[in-house]
């Protein structure tokens, strides 16, 4: 201190705060009071839906697990964030952060419990922040689980005022003998498709240069639908898939695995849960793709191997179950207010 004393009177500038560095303590202290409700709005069994300590709680008990195997998953949502910073749309951007995670949890069979969000921002704007976290909060609410804590960091320098980046992290648990995939996936299993509702949250990056390298704006209407502009079809948000296929193992429906097709599509995606020994015969005739990916393909001269390696091409989750079990699986998803398709088959 005495140091500190002798160096003021050499230099007579006011003393530096960190607001003066570009981090308002003040700012996110008001984003914390105003995500209150949206992060209450997601309790559930384990979880009191309270924030403000140093970790989030979970009685694992009270959600019901006789021999719980935790499993967990962490994603973001890539340069989507992009497109939803450059038009000022950040209602939906949470909910994708959600269904990234989830998603990875449910192909193991195991319930969502629950998410912790991380924001990374230039410089903390609290209306945009609470708009963001209260799609993760919806998404949450879709899926199940509790948001039972994250963290909003700022860091001038490393982003731009307005910009930020997302992380989130998802808890879930399986009872041990439940787990997926299961034993005894065999050649004639055959594959059920739950649709995609467009690109989700893979192959932004594509997406942005060719709109860049094309000289297309975002608010412009969308060439393949009138009814929105081009951003709003890009930022329809990732499917959950979890309630309809939760339902199912309660109603032990023998589903014997499941894809999440997200980052490298069917080619890279589909063989993570077969033997070695098998492979998968996608009939690409048994579905449609969301008329943005046929636009997508001829904006940018796209051959199909770049399509199905890039984007999910119009189905988000597929299931693995034998074929005679096929039907009531179908039958089921369809009570769900789900268009399963079959698509294919184990050989």
């Amino acid at each position: 201190m005495a140091n500190d004393r002798q160096q003021g009177k050499k230099n007579a500038s006011p003393p530096m705060t960190y607001r003066q560095a570009g981090v308002d303590i003040d700012a996110g202290n008001a984003l914390v009071g105003a995500i209150g409700p949206a992060i209450a709005s997601t309790r559930r069994a384990g979880a009191d839906g309270k924030i403000g300590g140093f970790g989030g709680l979970f009685d694992l008990g009270a959600a019901g697990f006789r021999d719980p195997v935790l499993v967990a998953a962490n994603d973001g949502v890539g340069t989507k964030v992009k497109i939803a910073i450059e038009t000022g749309s950040h209602e939906t951007i949470g909910i994708d952060l959600v269904a990234m995670c989830v998603n990875d949890l449910i192909v193991q069979g195991a319930e969502p419990l629950f998410f912790l969000d991380y924001l990374a921002v230039g410089a903390l704007d609290v209306e945009q922040a609470r708009t963001i976290v209260e799609g993760v909060a919806r998404g949450c609410r879709e899926a199940g689980c509790a948001l039972i804590g994250g963290e909003t960091a700022e860091m001038p320098g490393l982003y731009k005022k307005g910009d930020y980046d997302l992380a989130g992290f998802a808890v879930g648990a399986v009872e041990r003998e439940r787990i997926l995939p299961a034993k005894g996936i065999r050649a004639g299993d055959i594959l059920v498709g739950l649709p995609s509702c467009g690109l989700h949250s893979n192959g932004f990056s594509l997406v942005r240069k060719l709109v860049e390298l094309n000289d297309i704006s975002y608010l412009e209407k969308a060439p393949f639908d009138p009814e929105r502009t081009l951003a709003q079809t890009l930022l329809i948000p990732t499917r959950i898939y979890v309630r309809p296929l939760l339902a199912a193992f309660g109603k032990n429906v023998p589903i014997k695995a499941l894809a999440h097709i997200t980052g490298g599509g069917f080619i890279d995606n589909v063989p993570r849960i077969l033997p070695d020994d098998l492979a998968a015969f996608i009939d690409l005739d048994t579905f449609d793709a969301a008329p943005v990916l046929d636009w997508l393909a001829s904006l940018g001269r796209l051959d199909d191997e770049e399509m199905l390696r890039t984007f999910n091409c119009g189905i988000g989750m597929i299931a693995v179950i034998d074929c005679k079990d096929g039907a009531e699986l179908l039958q089921f998803l369809q009570e769900q207010g789900e268009n399963p398709v079959v698509i294919g088959h184990v050989q």
